[in-house]
């Protein structure tokens, strides 16, 4: 069993409920699971130690920005240690504005490689809400994070 911390930000509950199925998705593997909005919830860098992997999941706004409440987070993520850390991302957005559809999401998983974290290579982009196939994908995301939290827990 892992401890995995879930951030999200999610503005109409589209966030928020892909969320929500991938932590439910993992608690099937007896995963301990902690989950934070970053509206509400006070979010320090230096908890993500106490972690086996951290999934940030956010919205991204009409072009692509990030929502002014994942802003701090993100120039904080400097202030910590994140090599070989297990990252994932994922989020919803707009495919109205296709040229930046979930800018947000690609900024964050960015940002992660940029400092050495293990990201999941699948970052889940959603156009609005969750349809079945989406589901379908958070599924899929949850089985490869769980294959990689047992296979680090082999290798130490």
């Amino acid at each position: 069993m892992s401890k995995i911390l879930m951030l999200y930000a999610s503005v109409t509950g589209n966030t928020e409920e892909i969320a929500v199925a991938i932590a439910e998705m993992l608690q099937k593997y007896n995963h301990e699971i902690t989950m934070k909005t970053f509206d509400m919830d006070a979010i320090d860098v230096e908890e993500f130690n106490e972690y086996d992997a951290v999934l940030v999941g956010t919205y991204s706004w009409d072009d692509g920005a990030m929502p002014y409440e994942v802003e701090d987070f993100y120039d904080e993520l400097e202030d910590v240690d994140l090599t070989g850390k297990v990252v994932g991302v994922f989020g919803s957005g707009d495919t109205f504005y296709l040229d930046t559809f979930g800018g947000a999401i690609d900024l964050l998983g960015q940002r992660f490689v940029e400092l050495g974290a293990d990201v999941m290579p699948d970052w889940i982009k959603i156009d609005l809400e969750p349809d079945k196939e989406d589901f379908a994908r958070c599924q899929k995301f949850a089985d490869d994070l769980n294959v990689k939290l047992a296979e680090k827990i082999e290798a130490e």
